[in-house]
């Protein structure tokens, strides 16, 4: 009967373990991975209007991302480095590279003025929005790309 349980209460916990991984609240950092110095704020840290205007409504732009499920923003205020991540799902994955390097960046790649980055995996697209070389955007792309491989 014991083992019956643990076994049960085993694949619960595992299920529930699962679930929460491919969920997009999991994607962002907790407050234990926000290195000192950083603090959360809810001012809109955005280094450009194209990636603002994308979080802003995303629905807009639905047909050629891909249908719009979920976002999040969180925001963070430091001394020398002061930007956003945005996190974004979409219902039946992220579709449209292209046209997001476009509207990001106006090219293929970022630029100085468009500093931004991305990483796409499935139904997931997450938006850095910081100056190059950002210790909190390599804190959450490293997360990311553990967690979404």
């Amino acid at each position: 009967m014991i083992p019956k349980l643990f076994t049960v209460l085993a694949l619960a916990c595992f299920l529930t373990i699962g679930t929460k991984a491919q969920g997009i609240d999991s994607l962002q950092l907790t407050s234990q991975e926000i290195p000192a110095g950083y603090s959360l704020t809810k001012e809109n840290n955005s280094l450009s209007i194209q990636a603002q205007a994308l979080y802003d409504d995303p629905a807009m732009y639905g047909t050629l991302l891909g249908k719009f499920k979920t976002k999040r923003i969180q925001n963070f205020d430091h001394k020398k480095d002061k930007g956003c991540i945005m996190y974004f799902e979409f219902e039946n994955g992220f579709k449209g590279q292209g046209f997001l390097d476009g509207l990001l960046w106006g090219g293929d790649k970022p630029t100085k003025e468009h500093p931004e980055e991305y990483y796409a995996k499935g139904k997931f697209l997450i938006i850095w929005s910081f100056k190059k070389g950002s210790t909190i955007a390599k804190i959450s792309k490293d997360k990311i790309q553990l967690l979404l491989k």
